[in-house]
């Protein structure tokens, strides 16, 4: 069985009429999975309520996270809903559903940890632009990285990886694990594109960064030699005990935000690359705006993982 941690209660995070990361990204993917040939091997799992957990959640957090920022996203959703910036909206229970997120991202680990198999976090809001002091490009808090610090919390893990295949660089990711040596970060990203970080040059403070900027229209032929020649030496050099993914399927030719031409069963291959390394996997949503190639990414990726 393949484990998926989702809740309805994901959809209660708004962001407003025609806002890109919308609930509906949710409700695509998990139909899509139900009509599946294969669904009954997949295992839904619920996340741990917060409140189960609330004291070290929230010691997690103010581990990657300021006090002041982890208040500010609290506070505007006491107050009815705001915005952190111009893309970046709060509803009234965005609070607490990021932190459900949080949470289920601490429970892929677990999983992972126990059965030796892959599992993917459906869960919202997404994560990877999120910095210390700030949340943007629709993320609040980076649970990619508070994933990571987590699991390092594990005695059997002693090194851990982040791959982020988001067209958009994971900003708040790096640079919140640069300059932790047990923590590897490595990206492929659209660029330019937004936010206009990830360069090459950029190795982290332990050689334990790697960026592979990609010219806008690139295919599945560019990212070949991608993962050949770089993603997967820097990982296996690296030897990371867990691998956690920022799955982000806004690299699809058909969706609307970025220009980069992959196809659904594109990352279907990168699922592969990512089973010579480890089949200890947390998948976690990030980005895909575009509902049927979303779906139909996240289909690819868990069909490689049975």
């Amino acid at each position: 069985m393949l484990t998926v941690i989702y809740s309805d209660e994901f959809l209660n995070h708004k962001t407003g009429l025609f806002h890109p990361e919308r609930p509906e990204r949710l409700t695509a993917i998990v139909n899509a999975l139900k009509s599946v040939s294969w669904a009954e091997q997949l295992n839904w799992e619920v996340p741990t309520p917060v409140v189960d957990r609330l004291q070290p959640l929230i010691t997690l957090l103010e581990t990657v996270h300021t006090s002041s920022h982890i208040h500010q996203v609290k506070k505007i959703a006491d107050q009815g809903g705001g915005y952190l910036d111009g893309d970046t909206p709060i509803s009234a229970e965005s609070y607490d559903v990021a932190l459900l997120a949080v949470s289920a991202w601490l429970d892929g680990v677990d999983r992972v940890l126990t059965t030796r198999r892959p599992a993917f976090v459906l869960a919202r809001p997404p994560g990877h632009h999120a910095e210390a002091d700030r949340g943007m490009g629709f993320c609040l808090f980076s649970n990619a990285a508070i994933a990571a610090y987590y699991a390092l919390q594990q005695p059997e893990i002693q090194k851990v990886a982040i791959l982020d295949w988001d067209v958009h660089h994971g900003n708040g990711t790096q640079a919140l694990v640069e300059d932790h040596p047990q923590i590897a970060y490595c990206s492929l990203h659209q660029s330019p594109c937004y936010p206009g970080t990830g360069y090459a040059e950029e190795r982290g403070s332990y050689n334990n960064v790697l960026n592979i900027p990609m010219s806008p229209g690139s295919t599945i032929e560019l990212y070949k030699p991608a993962f050949d020649r770089g993603i997967m030496p820097f990982l296996q050099q690296f030897q990371p005990d867990l691998l956690i993914v920022s799955a982000g399927y806004d690299a699809n030719q058909d969706d609307p935000l970025a220009s980069i031409s992959l196809q659904p069963e594109d990352f279907g291959l990168f699922t592969e690359y990512c089973l010579q390394l480890t089949s200890k996997i947390v998948f976690g949503l990030e980005g895909g705006y575009d509902l049927p190639s979303l779906s139909q990414s996240v289909v690819a990726t868990l069909e490689k993982c049975l």
